[in-house]
């Protein structure tokens, strides 16, 4: 089993930034991809950036792309996500993921394993 855990969420104003970080334990050789999802309140989960294990490839839904960068610590067993220029539409529990590639596009994937969520909120 893998457990990941997440940090990092809170209020802030549109325009400001957050890290969001996901630490792993467990069997984490089972982490080869990892994953930040999202879900609004009303609204479907939705995948926001996903990275590979050496992270040379990665990738990030258009809503965020510019704003966004995930980076993996291997060392750390540990994921960020680092928020710039947020906006109240990024309002949302964020959700940490992760688990083998299962040959898909990373657009595609979703893993075997999921934290518990941080809410990140955007006041305008």
């Amino acid at each position: 089993q893998v457990q990941l855990v997440e940090s990092g969420g809170g209020l802030v104003q549109a325009g400001g930034s957050l890290r969001l970080s996901c630490a792993a334990s467990g069997r984490t050789f089972a982490t080869r991809i990892m994953a930040w999802f999202r879900q609004a309140p009303g609204k479907e989960r939705e995948l926001v950036a996903a990275i590979t294990w050496s992270g040379g490839t990665t990738y990030y839904v258009d809503s965020v792309k510019g704003r966004f960068t995930i980076s993996r610590d291997n060392a750390k067993n540990t994921m960020y996500l680092s928020m710039n220029s947020l906006r109240p539409e990024d309002t949302a529990v964020y959700y940490c993921n992760a688990g083998p590639p299962i040959g898909v596009r990373l657009s595609d994937y979703v893993g075997d394993y999921w934290g518990q969520g941080t809410q990140v909120t955007v006041s305008s």
